[in-house]
């Protein structure tokens, strides 16, 4: 079978519609100076602290609405803010999910419940709007203090904000860079990048922040072992402090003694773990995390920047950054070799390959993270080129990518409400249910999309038995 028209131009688009498509430290004693700097006026509101709220609703503009937690015990305390953007529209999963950093740090959280992939721009900035303007009349917010944290393509949005809205002070970004198009320039706020050493992005990641080295921009970059997701608590808890070390910098709150002391404590900790596991690539890279968090607080940087000069003249190191960058080119390889399969089609390559990636993406070892940045690619690739036959028509083309698409990547529940869709087109209503039912036991939990699904509409099937079986 040969693709070639369609996928030319879908692979192209690959990486753009990844992020445009599919988680220790102490509090800063800052209250004295936060307590005096409020939104303008008096916040109307009162919000149950220590309680994640799931959906407030914008008052000038009820359609739209925000998850919400206040740090237990602070009603009365004017706090710095974080808003989410989650890239489904799910307000509440990152507030949920970091909300102990709020409490431990000291932060508001906010999580749209409306920015979500395929948004344009101006509808970003409606949201950005809207949202700004309910929350800051409507809580005790340091106005001085603004910050946006995004994964894949609620990155690109928290980026897209702080780059037109001055009033941001840092992004943390997940999983994506900037908004395509954007280079490293100098900005006026910080851009902590995180990236799993799984993710299909990472060698874009941090490429995009090593190209931040010829700016005057704070930066750094964090990676932990994981996937294309919001990054685990503990690497969340990193990037946060940077937001603290950020703003003692910037004069914006007093410099806090304790909590540097407490923050290099434990970088020292990782960077002497690493050094004892012989992983010397991810010890330079926690030095040059703290260099870029410390700055020039009471030169306390001064270490750190020792450590990184003794780890790079290190002859393992040299060996295992020559390692690292031979892989990076292996992937590289690999990924143009795949583009010529894709317009192929044949099967049972693609069966072979997939089968080989998944068993050495188990591997624990830097090949193992390249293999799993593979597989990860394949299921964005399968699910951009199944997404554009489906809405061409071409159901046979569609089918073979979907298939792909089940076998690469078995728990999405995209690749099962996909073949859902097929099924119906083929009037298959038992098998169109079956798929939904394993596309909800993924974790697939749209109801308005699979009721708006114009394929399911008139189906013999009951839609409600397969919702109530969705997580809460």
């Amino acid at each position: 079978m040969k693709f070639i028209q369609l996928i030319k131009p879908v692979i192209f688009l690959i990486f753009s519609i990844a992020c445009a498509s599919k988680k220790d430290g102490e509090k800063t004693n800052d209250t004295a100076i936060e307590n005096k700097i409020t939104a303008g006026v008096e916040a109307a509101d009162t919000f149950e602290t220590g309680k994640v709220i799931a959906t407030i609703l914008c008052k000038e503009n009820p359609a739209q609405s925000y998850a919400l937690y206040i740090p237990a015990g602070n009603k009365h305390d004017t706090l710095p803010v974080i808003y989410f953007f989650d890239p489904h529209g799910d307000g509440s999963f990152p507030v949920t999910r970091y909300k102990a950093l709020a409490d431990q740090y000291g932060f508001i959280l906010i999580g749209s419940n409306n920015s979500k992939n395929g948004n344009d721009w101006p509808t970003a900035e409606n949201i950005w709007t809207v949202l700004s303007a309910d929350s800051k009349k409507r809580l005790r917010i340091n106005v001085n203090r603004l910050y946006a944290c995004g994964f894949s393509g609620g990155a690109k949005v928290a980026g897209y904000i702080a780059l037109n809205h001055p009033e941001v002070k840092g992004v943390i970004a997940g999983g994506a860079a900037l908004p395509d198009g954007t280079p490293p320039g100098n900005f006026r706020f910080s851009f902590t990048a995180i990236a799993g050493e799984g993710d299909m992005n990472m060698t874009d990641i941090a490429a995009f922040n090593a190209a931040f080295d010829k700016t005057q921009t704070r930066h750094r970059i964090i990676f932990f072992d994981g996937i294309h997701e919001w990054a685990p608590v503990n690497t969340m808890s990193i990037a946060v402090a940077g937001l603290q070390l950020d703003a003692m910098n910037e004069k914006l709150i007093p410099q806090n003694n304790a909590f540097i002391s407490h923050y290099i404590e434990g970088s020292k900790k990782r960077t002497a773990d690493y050094t004892k596991a012989n992983n010397y690539i991810k010890a330079d890279a926690e030095c040059q995390v703290s260099i870029s968090m410390l700055g020039e607080l009471a030169g306390t940087e001064n270490w750190f920047n020792q450590k990184d000069a003794s780890i790079k003249s290190n002859p393992i190191y040299q060996k295992q950054l020559q390692a690292r960058q031979t892989l990076l080119a292996t992937e590289q390889n690999l990924k143009a070799l795949y583009m010529q399969q894709f317009q192929q089609g044949d099967m049972n390559y693609w069966n072979g390959t997939i089968r080989d990636l998944q068993a050495k993406a188990k591997a624990a070892t830097g090949e193992g993270a390249m293999n799993q940045r593979l597989l990860a690619y394949l299921s964005l690739a399968f699910y951009s080129i199944s997404n554009q036959f489906i809405a061409k028509h071409r159901d046979a083309e569609a089918k073979y990518f979907v298939d792909l698409y089940k076998t690469g990547d078995a728990t999405n529940p995209e690749a099962w409400y996909l073949s859902a869709i097929l099924q119906a087109r083929s009037g298959n209503a038992a098998a169109a249910k079956d798929d939904l039912l394993k596309a909800v036991s993924n974790g697939f939990t749209d109801k308005n999309r699979m009721r708006q699904q114009p394929e399911f509409q008139n189906l013999p099937i009951k839609l409600a038995e397969i919702e109530n079986k969705m997580k809460k």
